[in-house]
């Protein structure tokens, strides 16, 4: 299955960087945010491919979401995908964006597929093995394992470039962590999980389609995404009281502490 997530990711970052290289249509959605004609065409590549080789799995992805097609994933696994993640990112010609794809089994992330065309890289995790490997030519190269860092006296953080918050930032002063960076898109966890940085606090919005897939590589290398009250990041989240379908809470996410 991982090889055809994969697979399936590398054919929607090519038709992705043909869009960026061409420059992009850019419309805007109720909620503002920007979506572009390489978001629709990239999803449409991901759920053609995850149509013809898991015609039983349903797959929630984010702009048939946004188009009102919800499937059933009721006591079933499922796909989340985001087919391009950090949009703002690729509007605005910054490299950080990525094609997202997992995998969830009883709300737990258990396969992910993270690419970032732009950079020539992909990360993907499964089985509780976590690896990361060049993309050149729509052609990936050889793999190397990941894994978490031990965390030091001295923590790096990462932040959202987009989407910062005042609680984030509150959050970093109150554990005294002063280092952090600002990266876009699903590359923190997979930055995390390549031992290049220690936490990642979200205190702003976010989706499912947007984490999944780099929670199920940091899962798979060592480290974890937890809420506010400590339990692990849940999945197939419907019906919540205070939400819409599939939004998350706050989170942190982080390798060895």
């Amino acid at each position: 299955m991982l090889e055809i997530l994969e697979r399936s990711a590398i054919a929607a970052g090519r038709a992705i960087m043909e869009i960026y290289n061409a420059g992009p249509a850019v419309t805007y959605k109720a909620d503002t945010s920007p979506v572009t004609d390489a978001d629709h065409r990239a999803e449409r590549i991901i759920l053609d491919e995850l149509a013809a080789a898991f015609p039983d799995i349903p797959v929630i992805a984010e702009e048939a979401v946004a188009a009102g097609h919800v499937p059933n994933i009721a006591g079933k696994r499922f796909f989340l995908v985001d087919p391009l993640d950090g949009t703002k990112e690729f509007v605005e010609r910054n490299d950080h964006f990525t094609v997202n794809i997992a995998l969830i089994e009883n709300g737990i992330p258990v396969a992910g597929v993270v690419h970032a065309p732009a950079l020539r890289v992909i990360h993907a995790a499964s089985r509780g093995m976590a690896r990361k490997a060049p993309v050149e030519g729509g052609q990936i190269g050889s793999w190397q394992p990941i894994g978490c860092r031990p965390c030091g006296g001295r923590p790096v953080a990462l932040i959202s470039r987009w989407h910062n918050s005042a609680e984030t930032l509150a959050h970093l002063a109150e554990n005294g962590i002063n280092d952090y960076e600002a990266v876009g898109s699903s590359l923190k966890f997979c930055l995390l999980a390549e031992g290049k940085a220690d936490i990642y606090p979200r205190f702003s919005r976010t989706m499912e389609w947007d984490t999944a897939a780099g929670d199920a590589i940091l899962r798979a290398a060592g480290g974890e995404t937890i809420v506010i009250e400590g339990s692990p990041l849940a999945y197939g989240k419907r019906n919540q009281p205070n939400d819409s379908d599939f939004a998350n809470p706050w989170f942190v996410a982080r390798g060895r502490m």
